[in-house]
């Protein structure tokens, strides 16, 4: 993936988020998606709480995980997350959790639109916020 902007978080395992086998409960990937998804978007200067204020959301519309091999707690984790496809109506977000030793653990993506607040009718991204949409366009992976 060279040429494309990726964003690094590291993720905090709590003891809480461990399932009954002692691994990182399946469900809390989406959370974790949710941090680098928020990460990136703060990278680039951004944020959600201001595309709320203009009167939008960006709800998701579609996620997929791929796990590959746990986490446990106690191990150390990072969420990378970039622009995998931006077509001016849907946003996909791509993420790869990966352990300390660089291992990739859980692969996704989330596919976002924007919504008008006051309605939930979607709008185009380009439409909407036409700066960020162009962000996006120039780090989106080619």
């Amino acid at each position: 993936m060279d040429n494309v902007f990726i964003s690094t978080r590291e993720i905090q395992l709590l003891y809480a988020d461990t399932d009954m086998m002692g691994v990182i409960y399946h469900a809390n990937y989406l959370k974790y998606f949710e941090l680098g998804r928020s990460g990136l978007i703060e990278d680039l200067g951004y944020s959600y709480v201001d595309m709320e204020n203009a009167g939008y959301f960006a709800p998701v519309y579609d996620i997929q995980a791929t796990y590959k091999k746990p986490l446990r707690y106690g191990d150390r984790g990072f969420v990378k997350t970039w622009i995998e496809k931006n077509d001016g109506l849907k946003t996909v977000y791509g993420y790869s959790i990966i352990n300390g030793d660089e291992e990739v653990c859980a692969e996704g993506t989330s596919t976002h639109i924007v919504v008008k607040k006051d309605n939930f009718r979607p709008i185009a991204f380009k439409k909407a916020f036409p700066e960020w949409f162009l962000k996006y366009e120039e780090i989106k992976k080619k």
